[in-house]
């Protein structure tokens, strides 16, 4: 079976409740009819013919939830039920009180919204300060799947922040795909072959993730091909533990990630799945605006997949 139809089998084992935000909108609609054609989830709509969530009993209890977490935002009790009421805030809600395991949206609410939602309600995973994302990168004509990281949501990661997004990838690679992360932080130097300000950069962000994680493979820096191609690889980083074999790439930040993944799918053919936030506390997703159907449907997959131990 394909990677694409064990994620659909495997998600579906975990019977996990995801709220779809947007119900609204036609792709979202199509993508739930499939969802719950397959039993891939539970889905808990909100929009279209789904809760309403200015009406929903819980909107008292949720407005006071997320004015106890940033009283900061909210003006007086009005404006909490207003806040409330928005179905981004109201969907991250449910999965920070438990009553939803996962959230997805985006197919209509822009990226900046989605991720001010979940840090809201729900808020970073221990250890984590920051939320990044991956696409997970099914390759044409073969079934190898790799992860890019962060290719949606932090501009220009400092050395720290970089490490930080390498292992929240890392994590989520196992329960997503089922393998063992071989991290490769990405550069346009192999192990020294040149320098300057970028490059120690990235030089700086692999030791600090052999300080957070010892136990995962990783290696930095390394060009892409050396990543990737084993023959490179053993030119150009003999001894290399993840050289050659790589699968989950980390980009030295937005601009890198963003090209390179767009440039493999749509000029090699591979299909993205993602972005998929990372370094949430409780799992939510981030729709592409240009999201089809399958899309949602397997975004909220990979959903389920996260609520799973690692």
């Amino acid at each position: 079976m394909s990677f694409r139809g064990q994620l659909i089998d495997r998600a579906a084992r975990r019977k996990a409740r995801v709220v779809l935000c947007e119900g609204e909108d036609a792709r979202v609609r199509s993508a739930i009819e499939q969802l719950r054609a397959k039993q891939v989830v539970e889905p808990i709509v909100l929009g279209g013919d789904g809760l309403d969530p200015a009406k929903d009993r819980r909107l008292g209890k949720i407005a006071q939830f997320l004015r106890e977490r940033r009283p900061d935002r909210i003006r007086d009790g009005v404006h909490a039920l207003d806040v409330a009421a928005d179905p981004v805030n109201f969907g991250a809600a449910l999965v920070a009180l438990g009553e939803a395991d996962g959230c997805v949206a985006g197919a209509v609410y822009p990226t900046g919204e989605v991720v001010r939602a979940a840090l809201w309600a729900i808020g970073t995973a221990p250890g984590m300060s920051l939320v990044s994302s991956s696409f997970y990168m099914v390759l044409s004509g073969s079934e190898t799947v790799l992860t890019f990281t962060d290719c949606a949501v932090v501009p220009e990661p400092t050395p720290g922040q970089l490490a930080e997004i390498a292992l929240a990838a890392a994590r989520d690679r196992h329960r997503l795909v089922g393998d063992s992360p071989r991290v490769a932080f990405l550069s346009y130097s192999t192990k020294g072959s040149a320098g300057g300000p970028h490059v120690a950069r990235v030089q700086e962000a692999a030791a600090h993730f052999q300080q957070l994680a010892p136990n995962i493979l990783c290696d930095g820096e390394l060009q892409a091909d050396a990543a990737l191609s084993p023959e490179v690889g053993e030119r150009k980083a003999p001894g290399s533990p993840v050289a050659g074999r790589a699968n989950v790439l980390v980009f030295p930040d937005l601009d890198a990630g963003n090209i390179g993944y767009k440039l493999v799918q749509r000029i090699g053919g591979a299909v993205a799945i993602g972005p998929i936030l990372q370094g949430l506390a409780r799992p939510m997703a981030d729709l592409s605006r240009g999201a089809t159907a399958d899309d949602i449907v397997e975004v909220t997959a990979m959903v389920a997949l996260q609520c799973g131990e690692p």
